[in-house]
């Protein structure tokens, strides 16, 4: 799966955040709700509308990003 079929940004849904296609259930509400324990059943039970491959996608986006993520170095003065 691509999660680019699932998630999207656009500047006039949740200020360009990544967001669940057609919701304003950011990428970033997901990841935190499955940090704190929810189960991804507990997240179709909270947002029936959302699909298993939705909360998939959300993890597969913020892997994506973690991994193209640059670390710039600065030298200590």
């Amino acid at each position: 799966m691509n999660y680019k079929e699932r998630i999207e940004s656009d500047h006039r849904v949740m200020l360009g955040k990544p967001v669940v296609k057609g919701t304003r259930i950011t990428v970033e509400l997901l990841l935190r709700k499955l940090s704190e324990g929810a189960t991804t059943p507990d997240l179709l039970k909270m947002y029936p509308h959302l699909q298993e491959a939705d909360v998939m996608a959300a993890l597969m986006y913020a892997s994506d990003v973690l991994a193209n993520e640059e670390v710039i170095m600065l030298k200590a003065a």
